[in-house]
């Protein structure tokens, strides 16, 4: 399977991006794994014809608006994300109008339609610093409220209005997962994302996007480390610091629709070239300046 993946991407010259979050074999066939940033970045510099994000829905839809010249392929077209959904477009423009002032901030775990009605995109690795230097002082962020506790704490000059949505995930953490992880493991570092609750946040020792949490694990003494974020980023800790000890915080936590794409799928979206992401041009055109904004203002 492996070997006719990499037959069907050289003929196609199709570049291969995998979300921190995928299954281990399909980490190892992709050409760039990173997270949302990293990965809206990669889709934008890569000079190619054809692009299979192995992700969800949202992150296939990113490329695609940064990218439009290209054909982006998501091979489980009913991976999407339950966090993304909690924001609908007509929602966010009737809570816009109750706070005209206000600039909307949007978790780039959005739909491309919220994307279009946002005026700047953000990711967990640079929420704060995109709030901060925003020209206004008061945002409605959305849609994840424990990432929006979390840049709370570190822009407190600017109001923050949080929206009311959560990741299935993340949020299932709990603050006895950590105190438990401190009894078995009183020598580990324990890391956690800023989509998990606020109370699991004070506990830890570090709050880290996935890249940030990269960054962390090669940088520290520390030995052990139990990590609070959906599992596939342990496969990657692990390759990429061997010599050090990698634990889930509590039982491992599983994205269910970062799972859905597996060889046999990511072989079919190169040989049938499905399942093409296709957005309407205003769609495209209006989210682009909230995710170019992004950029600028990091």
């Amino acid at each position: 399977m492996e070997k006719e993946i990499g037959k069907l991407k050289k003929e196609k010259g199709a570049v291969i991006l995998a979300h921190n979050y995928q299954l281990p074999e399909i980490q190892d066939m992709a050409d760039f794994i990173g997270d949302s940033l990293e990965l809206a970045r990669k889709s934008a510099e890569i000079k190619c014809k054809l692009l299979v994000f192995c992700g969800v829905k949202f992150m296939a839809e990113t490329a695609k608006i940064l990218s439009p010249e290209k054909k982006v392929l998501l091979p489980e077209i009913d991976a999407g994300c339950p966090l993304a959904d909690m924001a609908q477009p007509e929602k966010v423009m009737e809570f816009k109008e109750k706070h005209p002032d206000a600039w909307i901030v949007s978790y780039v775990n959005t739909s491309a339609e919220v994307k279009a009605v946002t005026d700047v995109c953000c990711t967990s690795a640079n929420a704060d610093r995109v709030v901060q230097n925003v020209p206004v002082k008061k945002v409605i962020f959305l849609p994840d409220k424990n990432l929006c506790g979390y840049v709370r704490k570190r822009v407190p000059e600017k109001e923050i209005l949080c929206w009311d949505g959560y990741c299935y995930v993340h949020d299932r953490f709990t603050e006895y997962e950590v105190r438990k992880a401190r009894e078995i493991h009183p020598d580990a570092e324990i890391l956690v994302h800023p989509e998990c609750r606020q109370e699991v946040q004070e506990l830890a020792d570090g709050i880290y996007s996935t890249s940030g949490i990269l960054r962390r694990a090669r940088e520290t003494e520390s030995r052990k480390l139990i990590i609070g974020t959906e599992e596939g980023m342990i496969y990657r800790l692990k390759k990429e610091n061997p010599e050090k000890e990698f634990y889930s915080l509590g039982a491992p936590k599983i994205c269910y629709n970062m799972k859905k794409i597996t060889l046999k799928s990511l072989k079919t979206a190169l040989a049938e070239e499905k399942y093409e992401i296709t957005l309407p041009e205003e769609i495209m055109t209006k989210a682009r300046l909230s995710l170019e904004r992004m950029i600028e203002y990091i």
